[in-house]
């Protein structure tokens, strides 16, 4: 993949990078991070503080990632700060129950509606795949149905890709997960209606649940339909499945009572993570105290982990919650965001770029497709070419986006009004340039 000369310099991200390749799988921690989508030499961050980060080059970016959506108050927030440093002053883990796990939980149960009893875990693979779980556990039922372009995490039930039709079994989509674990999972694409009306009508006696995204970030940002939430909601009441919404990204991101506040959702099971965790790592799952009361040790469904709810992360996610409602950001989040929208969506429009900008209140995405987005088969349709060269355009401009066409953007209350200018104004450029 070409990527255009940089007007930065990455000298030392490249030193690091090559160091990083002897040491770890691919030089990274995490897929996403080698840049792969995007070509080019992944950037080392040495600090960051609010609106910005700042790389071991000395190199300044606006940051639309935010550690991928957690930082809605962006970084180093100082009530966050000061509660993690009160926390250190304590201990960093007991392996025992604290009050600051009770405070945590009760704010959750308090901002979604649907949640009456939440379970702390450690990410958001734990929370899906607990969730899960429960949801065979609960049911006595095995079949978990699933949506294309959906991400819960890499847990190997979930980790499969749907066949040639609608609805299909699904098959292993990376090497070591085995057929007999996704043996059981059906995949549906996200929007379609008929399709899962077909499948309901052939395993619906199976199903145990559906798991989706009600705001999916993981194929860029795509919204469901009106008709396609009700069916969600109608054909699992009446099979007997439950609803599970994976908020992970979208819990207290798009609203304090999460995506599923604005749909009008009522899902039997929760899965969060990202921002309940104040940026530290965390995730969560709740719903109904009936199906919740299945977890061990109030029932018999297996679930555990030595660091869930931890005194480091339940304070920063104590912090974040406590702002949060406090200080509502969402009105001023919204504002930003749609000037930001505004301003990205005329910068493609003069370049005569062929794009569709989806956004729900802080997070968006800039496909380069002249067709709304609306499931995985439309998605995988976009001009990556053209991403990656605008990528580093805007990386070159001191704006760093997403590294793949398919990461959602978010922004943060510690973007500022010139901050957001700045950003248009760069895209107008590079627009222009790579169009």
């Amino acid at each position: 993949m070409t990527v255009p000369d940089a007007r930065l310099h990455h000298r030392r991200s490249q030193t690091a990078f090559e160091r990083a390749i002897d040491l770890m799988p691919g030089g990274v921690n995490s897929p996403a991070r080698a840049f792969g989508a995007v070509g080019g030499t992944p950037i080392f961050v040495e600090r960051a503080d609010g609106a910005y980060m700042f790389d071991v080059d000395g190199n300044r970016y606006v940051d639309y990632i935010g550690s991928w959506g957690p930082l809605i108050l962006g970084h180093r927030h100082p009530a966050v700060v000061t509660a993690l440093q009160q926390a250190l002053g304590r201990g960093m883990s007991f392996g025992a129950p604290t009050e600051a796990e009770n405070e945590l939980a009760a704010r959750i149960v308090a901002a979604i509606a649907s949640v009456e009893k939440v379970r702390l875990v450690n990410s958001g693979t734990e929370a899906t795949m607990s969730a899960v779980r429960l949801a065979r556990g609960f049911t006595g039922r095995d079949v978990i149905v699933k949506f294309s372009g959906n991400y819960h995490g890499h847990v190997d039930s979930l980790l499969v890709a749907a066949g040639s039709s609608a609805a299909t079994l699904g098959v292993p989509s990376s090497p070591g997960v085995t057929t007999g674990t996704t043996k059981d999972t059906l995949v549906a694409q996200y929007n379609d209606v008929c399709g899962l009306e077909a499948m309901f009508a052939e395993h619906g006696n199976r199903i145990a649940a559906v798991i989706f995204e009600p705001i999916v970030g993981n194929m860029g940002l795509v919204l469901p339909s009106a008709d396609f939430c009700a069916a969600l909601s109608a054909l699992t009441r009446k099979n007997g499945a439950l609803l599970i919404c994976d908020e992970v990204m979208s819990g207290f991101r798009v609203a304090w009572g999460g995506a599923q506040s604005l749909l009008g959702l009522e899902p039997d099971l929760t899965t969060l993570g990202k921002i309940v965790g104040g940026g530290l790592p965390v995730g969560a799952y709740g719903g109904r105290a009936e199906i919740m009361d299945q977890v061990l040790p109030a029932g018999e469904v297996f679930q555990a982990g030595t660091l869930s709810g931890n005194p480091l992360a339940t304070a920063a996610g104590c912090a974040t919650l406590k702002q949060l409602e406090e200080y509502p950001p969402y009105e001023r989040l919204e504002e930003l965001s749609a000037r930001l929208e505004a301003g990205i969506r005329g910068a493609a429009d003069s370049a005569g770029v062929a794009h569709s900008l989806p956004r729900c209140g802080s997070m968006m995405t800039l496909f380069f497709h002249g067709t709304p987005i609306t499931d995985w088969p439309a998605a995988s349709q976009c001009d990556t070419e053209l991403y990656a060269r605008y990528f580093w355009g805007m990386i070159d401009r001191g704006i760093y986006l997403p590294c793949s066409q398919y990461e959602a953007l978010f922004v943060s209350t510690a973007h500022t009004e010139d901050d957001i200018d700045a950003t248009i104004a760069a895209a107008e450029q590079v627009l222009a340039e790579v169009a």
